[in-house]
C-alpha cells in the first residue's frame, strides 16, 4: 500500500492537508494522526467494517475495546449517554488528556466497543486532532498508534516506524505533549481504570471526590472496559526488567560481569550505574518528563542490540501512576532486587 505523508503545522494545521486525511475518513479508510497523548490510528467510529481495519493493521484482538474522539460535547451526546450529575464537570475536564466510559448508544457499532454495552470517549487537546474530527463530521475511533503490545508512538517517525506502507495517510507534526495515553476514568464505578496524564488529583479537584484506583485481577476472561487492562502492553522486543531496589547504586553490584545490557532510567540514575548502554528519561525532577520520554526510550532500546535491559522504577504520586503502570505493563510484572532474582528472569 502507498503511504501518503502529510507534514501538519502543530499550532495551524493547513486546511487542505486536514481536508484531505477527512476524506479518507469518510471514505472508509484509517489515517494516524497526532494528539497530545500519543499519535492515533482511526478511523470512522460509526463505520464497524473501517474499524475492523484498525484492529487488523495493529494486529489487536476483537475484545479490546477502542476510545472514541469527539469534538464537542453535541458530538459525544450522539453516540454516549452522558451523565447528568457529571456533565458539568466532564465539560471542565475536556478537552484534555482523560477519557470517560459511560453507556453507548446503539448507533455504536460493537466492534467499537468490544462487545461491551459502554463506551470510552474523549476530547483530545489537539488542534489537528479537533479539526481532523470537525471536518469528517463523524467521531473517529482510535487507539494508539503502535503494533500491538509494542510501546506506542509519541513522535511521528515512530508512527511512521510502524505503519508505513500499511495506511493510506500518516499526519506527521510534533512530538506528542504528554507520551503517554489518557487516563480511562468509568464514571459508573468511578474508577481509574487506566492512569494517564489526568492525575488523581486533577479528578478530585473537577469532581469533589476522590477515586478508586481500579487493581484488574492476573487473568481477565470478559471483554476489558478499557483499553490497556486486559492484554500485554508498550513491551520492546528487547527483554525488560524493573529494578525494584533500595538504592539505584545496587545496581552495578548486582550486574557485576555482566556484557552488553541497557539501562535505562532518570538522568540523575543514569550518572550512577555502569552499564554498556544507557538511555536517560531526563531528570527524577520532572516526572512530566519522564513520561513524555518513555515510550521513545523503550522504541530506541530495541535499535541498541542489547541483550536485556534493567529499567529504574518510579513511585505512584502523580503522574508516577502512569509512568509506574507502563513499566508494569512493558515488563510484563517482571522485577527484581538482588542478583539471584535477575539471573531467575534471564534463565
Amino acid at each position: 500500500m502507498e503511504t501518503t505523508v502529510l507534514k501538519v503545522n502543530w499550532d495551524h494545521p493547513e486546511k487542505d492537508k486536514i481536508s484531505l486525511a477527512a476524506s479518507a475518513i469518510i471514505s472508509g479508510k484509517i489515517v494516524v494522526f497526532p494528539t497530545e497523548t500519543v499519535y492515533g490510528i482511526g478511523a470512522n467510529a460509526l463505520d464497524a467494517a473501517a474499524c475492523r481495519k484498525i484492529y487488523k493493521v495493529k494486529g489487536r484482538k476483537s475484545d479490546n475495546p477502542l476510545i472514541v474522539h469527539v469534538s464537542s460535547m453535541r458530538m459525544a451526546d450522539k453516540i454516549a449517554i452522558i451523565p447528568k450529575r457529571y456533565r458539568r464537570q466532564i465539560e471542565s475536564s475536556w478537552p484534555g488528556p482523560i477519557t470517560f466510559v459511560v453507556r453507548a448508544r446503539k448507533v455504536l457499532p460493537r466492534v467499537v466497543t468490544g462487545g461491551l454495552d459502554t463506551v470510552a470517549v474523549r476530547m483530545p487537546r489537539c488542534r489537528i486532532a479537533i479539526d481532523l474530527i470537525n471536518t469528517a463530521g463523524v467521531p473517529i475511533a482510535a487507539p494508539s498508534a503502535n503494533i500491538s503490545k509494542k510501546p506506542s508512538s509519541t513522535k511521528a517517525k515512530h508512527a511512521l516506524k510502524y505503519f508505513m506502507g500499511k495506511v493510506p495517510i500518516i499526519i506527521s507534526s510534533k512530538d506528542s505533549t504528554y507520551g503517554i495515553e489518557s487516563t480511562v476514568l468509568d464514571l459508573e464505578t468511578f474508577e481509574i481504570l487506566r492512569p494517564g496524564a489526568f492525575t488523581a488529583k486533577s479528578i478530585k479537584s473537577i469532581f469533589g471526590k476522590s477515586p478508586h484506583i481500579y487493581v484488574p485481577p492476573h487473568t481477565i476472561k470478559s471483554p476489558p472496559r478499557s483499553p490497556g487492562l486486559k492484554y500485554k502492553h508498550y513491551s520492546p522486543s528487547t527483554p525488560l526488567f524493573a529494578y525494584t531496589g533500595d538504592t539505584i547504586i545496587a545496581i552495578n553490584e548486582i550486574t557485576s560481569g555482566m556484557k552488553n545490557f541497557c539501562f535505562v532510567g532518570s538522568a540523575e540514575s543514569c550518572r550512577r550505574v555502569s552499564a554498556p548502554h544507557k538511555i536517560s528519561l531526563g531528570s527524577r525532577r520532572r516526572k512530566a518528563t519522564i513520561a513524555k520520554n518513555l515510550f521513545a526510550a523503550l522504541i530506541t532500546l530495541d535499535g541498541i542490540g542489547a541483550e536485556f535491559c534493567i529499567i529504574e522504577s518510579f513511585d505512584n504520586k502523580g503522574i508516577g501512576a502512569a509512568i509506574a503502570n507502563r513499566i508494569e505493563k512493558a515488563t510484563n510484572h517482571r522485577s527484581f532486587s538482588t542478583r539471584r532474582e535477575l539471573d531467575a528472569l534471564l534463565r
